[in-house]
Formats: structure tokens, C-alpha cells, sequence
């Protein structure tokens, strides 16, 4: 790509593109050359292939040709999202100057740098999720990091450990990311889905520089008043995210007004793993649904953008979350009310966006009907509201002012473009009114002038007319002519008449002929005194559209409730959890209308019941049941009501789940590896509030090995001074011996029945082990051929007699108070063996099916017991 001023050969045009572009290195430059943007070189080739558009040569005024690309300037909001999303970054060079008015090259520069995390475009962004640009900046093992919108004006920030910022990335899920150019492959890394990475130049990561400069957009002397004055790293990444605003050409940000610091202790962990495992943001397989499809019920942009944070950083505070579960209560117990509050809700636009964008001074007149609108549906809920007692709404700024403004000022019916006119109302501005009168109701005017000239000279004959060789005249009768004023300029003489023009007349014609233009101009004018005024209101808009956002979550949440039979959790400080009835909220949202979900009680204590050893067959269940324990928890603390019956939850302050792997081939790990790294993370995390969720911790490597990891992790757990409380789902039926071994596990299994040598799922946890998976009856379900059925049959039950050996003469020799026992199956003074002799050989293995098989297999080891 060509970033430098070429030989004398070319144009004056491309000398000025080469110039502007060597200032925005790895962008591409969209060049405004008359009604069109145009691309060059490697920009041409890239555009191409990712619009899909024509790409064309041409002559660089030499002998040379260069590639080239270009669409019309009015489908630059079809065409510049598609190149955003695709990552890049898009430098847009205007005509600075009117062409008409210049005899040299127009002037040209870049009015707006787009990136894909600095974007107000409509058509860029979602409008249900947050436009998130990341800055990163690190010293030793503390980390700096800040979240800036551009879209809405929020920004956050915080400092801490690579564990505690990697979560946040993967939460926030930014679309850019920014950091040192010696530091961009380590914060690449944590923001693995970002579009795409910048770095600064290297003067901008500067303590005193970074703090003057929010300083300064903030109006105030200190940092003090944000909490963030003291984290001196999260100070120079959010100075640093707003310098790269200014760098992009984003310098009207009045709506950036404050910044908020993330607090770790008054929100829930949830690393990535879990919030992955978990699937509550997206699903893990194509076809399934995430939490946050069933809980969004809500109305609002800006309540379904704040509804993913809730979901992802629920509450740690108890009184903070009892508070949203009273507001839930209320609409929950009132349909009626639900029902009235949703329609209003319904009819509330983007507040945020539209106060950013008047703000930015990117606004259209649609957008501020849009908000007219809104406005009005605001004072109505919350008049509605008081007249039910309710006080959830009180605290909302007055907008009084600003409605009437809008509705005073502006056309109800005005179009999107300013261009398009009959933006500002009637009676606003008396130029415009004129304007328009001119423009629209010429010979109306015309009429006026000609009555008025007939009343004040006494010519009764007295015509107006028009001609291409001097315009509007005043046409006299020769018998009249004596009657006409003395400052009338005669320039024509017919046979029977005079014809006459005056200074009124020739103003009149000039503005006549230009009104449209006029029009245009003034009303460009007025709407930008209106969008100045409107910004005053930027930050009321923004304090109310934070309310309605919160208040359409929590009214969502009362609506799920009401449509998914959810009641409210007692939440409390103890250590209890007791969820009766549990559901898992999403596998019940997608049943078929005449199937039930079936429920199951989970109980977790700091006593008696503090692990739970989780067995069942295959596809029983049990993965479920430790989703559903998790979900239910997280709703509660982001202040939803849970699927159950009725539950206790004691605060929670970390989750964990080990659910599920794959390989991350990508970084060379396999399946085991990933398991691994993944329980590392959850034992070297614990706190005294931990949840835990475990599946099938060690099945990634060897059953012995995986035996001796998921024994050993469970005993670390029970014996750990946090207590967590553990649900342990495992195929490893050796496990169950921990009950008898340890104080605070107990043993659950998955219920089954075994009808006519099939089994059928009860899915209903019940006290005790399990001992068999039945992964030969599931594998017969999913249609594995008899014959390898059979073998798969025989085979087991040699492992198993070899597992009953070697646990006998070593492994379990060494466990604390076991006693081993050791049967010899060719003993042949114990009846037992004599019994299992007679019947084997009365046994035809080649015609016995392979459950039959199992059956007997049972049957043989119920007699040894």
C-alpha cells in the first residue's frame, strides 16, 4: 500500500490523496471525488472483495495504471458498516469546500476515522447490544483497563490482577482494543474476540497527561469524586481510550460526562469458563438457546444492552438485590399493571443513543421525533405508576422543556435529512416563514403586491407579469401612465402599455428565484441552534434513559416470571442453598407443550450435605441438574425470580463450573488440558461463598488416572477452609466411597428403571450411588450393531473383574480405614463361586443380546455381594 507522494507525472488529485493517506496508515480512505467515494491500490482491491463492487483501472496520468473502487456518496451507510464489521478501519475524506467556488483542486481532508469501536452509525452497530472499545495498559502483574462506548457515553474502568481483567474483557466483550505496541499480542490474547487491535503512540500512555485530559472532559481538578483516583493504571487506559477518540476525530463527547469504577467486590465472579459453560450469553452448539434469550423480555435498546451486563455481573449485595426483587414482586402481583407499563415501555426509543448523538451532533430530525415521543411515554408511565403507589420511577429529570421545544420547533412530520426540508415547524423564524411563502405561494405574494400597488396609485388596470429578459414587472396603461410613481423604472414600451420594474419588485424576484436554496440555509441554521440547545438536556436524557433501562429489566423479569411459573428466592447471609423444585430454564422453554420439565431439589449446607457426589447413567440428567443450580443462583443475584417452587440461597459471591470441554487447538491444548487449566482456575479461587459445578472431572486422560484426580480434587475440596459447596457429577462409581469416608459429601444418583432390558430416564435425583453408567444400553439406543454390542459386553466385564483385582491388591490397600477384601474367583470351597459356575455354564454366550448379558452380569455380581 503506497503511503507517499508519487513523481511529478501524476495528477494534482493524486498527489492530495497520497498526501492524506500517508496520515492514516492501516486505514482504509474512502476519497470523496464529486458525487462519489473513491478507493485506490491495495484500498481498491480490499473494498472490492469485501463490498462485493466493481474494481476498475485507471490512468494515473502517466503511463501506469492503479486499481480502483468506488460506490455513490449517498450509499455510504449501506456500504461503510459492511467494511467496519468486517474490522477495518475507515478514514472518511469529504470536499471541504464547495467546487462551484474554486478554480484549483478542491480541498479536501478526513472528517471521521471509523473503527469498529468507535461508531455512532446506526447501521454499525446493534441496537440490543453495547459498542465497547478496550484500552489496556499494564505495569508487573497489575493491570489497567477501561470500557468506553461511544454510542451512549458510558465508560468504566478498574485495575487488577490478569485473572480479575481477563474477565471483564470476555464479559464486556469489546469490538477494539487498545494497548502499548509492546503490550498488544498479551491484551490480544485476553480479548480474544475483539475485531480488531490498535496502539497508540507511546506519549499517550502518561500518568499526568491521562489524568489531566479526564480531567478536563470531565470538567472538574480531580479524580477523586469517580473512585478511580488512586488506580493509577486505570487512569492512563481510560486517558488513553480518550485520546484515541481524538485521534479518530471524535472531539464533540460533551455526553462522556463521568466515568465509573467496576468494583470486583460488588458483583458475583464468573470467568469466562463459566459464563461459556454456562451458555449465558451465547450458545456453545448451533440451535441452542442461551439464558439470555429466555430472560430478555424486555422492550427497550437500552434495557436489553443493560440486561447482558446484569446477566454476566450479577449483584453481590444483598440489599441491592433485594431491592430489584421487590420491584419484580410488585408488577409480578399486578398482570394488569404489567400488561399497561410493557405498552408504554414499548414506545420508548434509544434515549441514550439519541442523547449521544445530540451530543455529537450527529442527530436527525427522525431521531428527535423518536424522542419527543419517548418523552412523553416516560411522563406517562411514571405518572402511571404513582397512581399504583409505586415510587420506582421517582428521581426522573424534568424534560418538560425540552418537549416543548421539540414540539414547538419542529415539524411533526419532518423527514430523516435536513436536506429534505420542512424540518423546523411553521412560526419559528419569520426569514423562513417568508422564505417559505416565497418559495410555495408565489402568486399569493405576487397578488399582495399587485393589490397594494393598485390601492396606493388609483390604477385600476394595473397587472404583474414576468418575462426571461428582465423578470417580474408592474404593467400600466397608457391611459394611467401619469399616475405612476416617480421611483418606478420603465423598461418597456408597448403599443397600449408601460411596463415598469422597482427595487421591491427585483429583491422580491432574487429571492424568489433563490428560495430554495435560502430555505435550506436557514433551516441548516436553525436546526443547529436547536441541536445546541437540545445538548443542555444531555444529561438529564442520559439520567433518565439509565432508570427506564433498569426499570425495563426488572419488568421483564416480572413478566418471565408470570409466563414461566418463577417465584421469588428468599436471599439471605447464610451459607444455604436449598432450591426446591428446580427447573433449568432454558431445556424447559424448549419442550414440546404436552411434556413437563421434570424438577428436583438440590439442598447444600455448610453441615451435613456440603459436596455432592453426583452419579447416573448416561444421558440421564446430570449435567442439567448442575446447570440448573448455577442459573437459578445467577438469576436470583441479578434480581430475577427463579424456577423452582421455592428456594433459599445464601449469598453467593463465585461461580464455577467445570462443564464440558474441547480442544483449543488453536494454543496446542487438548481436551485433558483444557479440563485442567480450567479446574486449576476454580481450586487456586475459592471463597467462603463459592459454588461449584464439576463434570466428569479426570475423563479426559485414563481411568486410573482420572480416578486418582477426581478423588483427590474432592478430598482437597471437603478438606478446604472455604467450605464450598460442591455439586460433583462423575461416571466414577468409586467415588461414592467418599460418603462413608468423609463428613459433608453424600451420595446422589439419577434415578432409572430397567423395563423389558431397556432403561428409561426418571431424571429424578435421589439419595445414594450408582452403580453402573449403562453406556452399553445408551450406545443400543443410539444404534450401535448388536455385534459390537456383544463384544463391548464381554469386554467390560473383563475390565471390571481386572479393576475388582487391582483395587483389591493395591490401590485400595492404601486408602485410611479400608478393610480389603480380596475374592478369588476359583476358590472353590466358597458356595458362592460354586453357584456362579453352574450358571455360567448353563449360559449360551452366543445367543444371549447384549442387555441380556448385562442382566446376567448383574446377576452374577449381586451373588458375590
Amino acid at each position: 500500500m503506497c503511503a507517499k507522494v508519487k513523481d511529478k507525472s501524476e495528477t494534482p488529485l493524486m498527489k492530495q490523496y497520497y498526501s492524506i493517506k500517508a496520515q492514516y496508515p492501516g486505514a482504509l480512505l474512502l476519497f470523496r471525488v464529486g458525487d462519489f467515494y473513491e478507493t485506490f491500490d491495495e484500498d481498491a482491491r480490499t473494498t472490492s472483495k469485501v463490498l462485493g463492487i466493481v474494481l476498475t483501472k485507471r490512468s494515473n496520468g502517466a503511463a501506469s495504471e492503479m486499481d480502483l473502487a468506488g460506490f455513490p456518496h449517498h450509499s455510504l451507510d449501506s456500504y461503510l458498516p459492511r467494511l467496519v464489521r468486517a474490522g477495518y478501519r475507515v478514514a472518511i475524506c469529504d470536499q471541504l469546500e464547495d467546487p462551484k467556488l474554486t478554480k484549483t483542486i478542491v480541498k479536501r481532508g478526513v472528517t471521521e476515522l471509523v473503527t469498529p469501536g468507535v461508531s455512532y452509525n446506526d447501521k454499525v452497530l446493534e441496537s440490543r447490544k453495547s459498542n465497547y472499545l478496550c484500552s489496556i495498559y499494564a505495569q508487573g502483574e497489575e493491570i489497567g483497563i477501561a470500557f468506553l462506548d461511544i454510542s451512549t457515553g458510558e465508560f468504566f474502568a478498574t485495575q487488577g490482577a490478569e485473572s480479575q481483567i481477563q474477565r471483564l474483557v470476555q464479559n464486556f466483550k469489546p469490538a477494539e482494543t487498545l494497548a502499548p505496541k509492546d503490550q498488544m499480542a498479551f491484551a490480544m490474547r485476553m480479548a480474544i474476540d475483539s475485531a480488531s487491535g490498535q496502539s497508540p503512540e507511546t506519549w499517550t500512555y502518561q500518568l499526568p497527561y491521562c489524568t489531566e485530559k479526564l480531567c478536563r472532559q470531565f470538567g472538574t481538578t480531580t479524580l477523586k469524586g469517580f473512585g478511580i483516583a488512586e488506580l493509577d493504571l486505570a487512569v492512563i487506559a481510560a486517558g488513553a481510550a480518550l485520546q484515541y477518540l481524538e485521534n479518530t476525530h471524535h472531539n464533540q463527547i460533551s455526553h462522556i460526562s463521568g466515568i465509573s469504577r467496576i468494583d470486583e467486590a460488588s458483583f458475583m465472579w464468573l470467568d469466562g469458563f463459566t459464563v461459556r459453560n454456562l451458555e449465558l450469553l451465547q450458545p456453545i452448539f448451533p440451535g441452542g438457546k442461551p439464558l439470555l434469550e429466555i430472560l430478555d423480555k424486555t422492550l427497550t435498546p437500552m434495557g436489553a444492552r443493560l440486561l447482558r451486563n446484569w446477566i454476566v455481573m450479577p449483584l453481590a449485595n444483598l440489599n441491592a438485590i433485594e431491592a430489584r426483587h421487590q420491584v419484580v414482586e410488585d408488577l409480578y402481583k399486578n398482570r394488569k399493571l404489567l400488561e399497561k407499563v410493557r405498552e408504554k415501555l414499548e414506545t420508548i426509543g434509544d434515549l441514550n443513543r439519541i442523547a449521544a448523538k445530540i451530543s455529537l451532533n450527529r442527530v436527525n430530525p427522525r431521531e428527535i421525533l423518536q424522542l419527543s415521543r419517548s418523552l412523553k411515554s416516560v411522563t406517562d408511565l411514571h405518572e402511571l405508576l404513582k397512581e399504583k403507589g409505586l415510587n420506582t420511577l421517582d428521581g426522573l429529570e424534568s424534560c418538560a422543556a425540552l418537549l416543548a421545544l421539540i414540539d414547538q420547533e419542529i415539524h411533526p412530520e419532518a423527514p430523516m435529512l435536513i436536506a429534505k426540508g420542512n424540518v423546523i415547524a411553521d412560526g419559528v423564524d419569520p426569514e423562513l416563514d417568508h422564505l417559505r411563502k416565497l418559495a410555495y405561494s408565489g402568486k399569493d405574494y405576487l397578488l399582495e403586491i399587485q393589490k397594494r400597488e393598485i390601492q396606493n396609485t388609483g390604477i385600476p388596470s394595473l397587472k404583474i407579469g414576468f418575462n426571461n429578459v428582465f423578470g417580474y414587472y408592474l404593467e400600466v396603461t397608457h391611459v394611467h401612465k401619469d399616475k405612476v410613481p416617480a421611483d418606478w423604472i420603465r423598461k418597456q414600451t408597448l403599443t397600449g402599455a408601460e411596463r415598469y420594474i422597482t427595487p421591491e419588485l427585483k429583491e422580491y424576484e432574487e429571492k424568489i428565484l433563490n428560495a430554495e436554496d435560502s430555505i435550506s440555509s436557514v433551516e441548516q441554521r436553525l436546526w443547529e441552534g436547536f441541536v445546541i440547545r437540545a445538548s443542555s438536556w444531555v444529561p438529564a436524557l442520559q439520567s433518565n434513559s439509565h432508570k427506564i433501562a433498569t426499570f425495563d429489566c426488572l419488568a421483564g423479569f416480572a413478566w418471565q416470571a408470570l409466563q414461566a411459573g418463577y417465584n421469588r428466592p428468599v436471599m439471605d447471609e447464610s451459607r444455604n442453598l436449598e432450591l426446591k423444585d428446580c427447573r433449568h430454564p432454558v431445556i424447559e422453554s424448549q419442550l414440546p407443550p404436552d411434556e413437563s420439565y421434570i424438577p428436583n431439589t438440590i439442598r447444600l449446607n455448610d453441615d451435613e450435605q456440603r459436596i455432592i457426589i453426583l452419579t447416573g447413567p448416561n444421558m440421564s440428567g446430570k449435567s442439567a441438574i448442575l446447570r440448573q443450580t448455577a442459573l437459578s443462583v445467577i438469576m436470583a443475584q441479578a434480581g430475577s425470580f427463579v424456577p423452582c417452587s421455592s428456594a433459599q440461597i445464601g449469598l453467593t459471591d463465585k461461580i464455577y463450573t467445570r462443564v464440558g470441554a474441547s480442544d483449543n487447538i488453536s494454543l496446542g491444548e487438548s481436551t485433558f488440558m483444557v479440563e485442567m487449566t480450567e479446574t486449576a482456575s476454580i481450586l487456586n479461587n475459592l471463597s467462603h461463598r463459592s459454588l461449584l459445578l464439576l463434570d466428569e472431572i479426570g475423563r479426559g486422560t485414563s481411568t486410573y488416572d482420572g480416578v486418582s484426580l477426581a478423588w483427590s480434587i474432592a478430598e482437597f475440596l471437603q478438606s478446604h477452609p472455604t467450605k464450598p459447596k460442591t455439586l460433583f457429577a462423575t461416571h466414577y462409581h468409586e467415588l461414592n466411597e467418599l460418603e462413608s469416608k468423609l463428613d459433608g459429601i453424600k451420595n446422589y444418583h439419577i434415578a432409572i428403571r430397567e423395563q423389558s432390558n431397556k432403561i428409561v430416564f426418571l431424571r429424578k435425583l435421589t439419595p445414594g450411588g450408582s452403580e453402573h453408567s449403562f453406556g452399553i444400553h445408551v450406545a443400543q439406543m443410539a444404534g450401535i450393531p448388536n455385534t459390537v454390542l456383544l463384544r463391548a459386553s464381554e469386554i467390560l466385564g473383563n475390565l471390571e473383574a481386572d479393576r475388582a483385582s487391582i483395587s483389591g491388591r493395591e490401590s485400595m490397600k492404601n486408602m485410611k480405614n479400608t478393610e480389603v477384601f480380596q475374592l478369588n474367583m476359583f476358590q472353590t470351597e466358597d458356595p458362592r463361586v460354586k453357584q456362579i459356575r453352574e450358571i455360567l455354564e448353563k449360559t449360551d454366550i452366543n445367543a444371549i443380546s447384549p442387555i441380556d448379558a448385562l442382566l446376567k452380569l448383574q446377576e452374577l455380581k449381586n451373588r458375590l455381594n
